[in-house]
């Protein structure tokens, strides 16, 4: 089976290409190298069965696979508190360009992943619900 991973370099991207390139699957993994590293991989460069493609997923792609993993976020806050617009993009823009890629190709995305701690940010008081809005202490009198 030809695998795609985004976000490959990263830790568990790495870990994943690990296990997939054991079961001798054909693997590529992309990455843009923001905070993933190329020694999480560099066991594999060289290999046949391995690909490596260094892309940004906020921008489209044509790839032709049968299963994507898309990996790809920026998961360390230091990483998405330095520059959350890069990481609201990854998660917006290269989310969908990974889910139009498997409608092209009509393969089923096998796994998207977020990072819990970006799921549990705080939003700024402009940003909630009405219903989340927290009076002014001057609006109780």
């Amino acid at each position: 089976m030809r695998i795609l991973v985004t976000g490959g370099a990263g830790f568990i991207g790495s870990h994943l290409i690990d296990r997939l390139m054991k079961e001798q699957h054909e693997v590529i993994c992309l990455d843009n190298f923001y905070t993933g590293t190329k020694s999480n991989i560099s066991k594999w460069i060289g290999n046949p069965n391995f690909e490596l493609i260094r892309h940004d997923v906020t921008e489209p792609i044509r790839l032709e696979v049968d299963r994507i993993y898309h990996l790809a976020c920026p998961a360390s806050p230091v990483h998405y508190q330095y520059n959350p617009i890069k990481t609201t993009k990854v998660s917006f823009l290269g989310t969908s360009n990974m889910l139009g890629l498997a409608k092209r190709l009509r393969c089923p995305p096998a796994l998207f992943h977020r990072h819990r701690r970006q799921l549990r940010q705080p939003l700024h008081p402009c940003l909630r619900p009405a219903f989340q809005q927290r009076p002014q202490l001057g609006a109780l009198c």
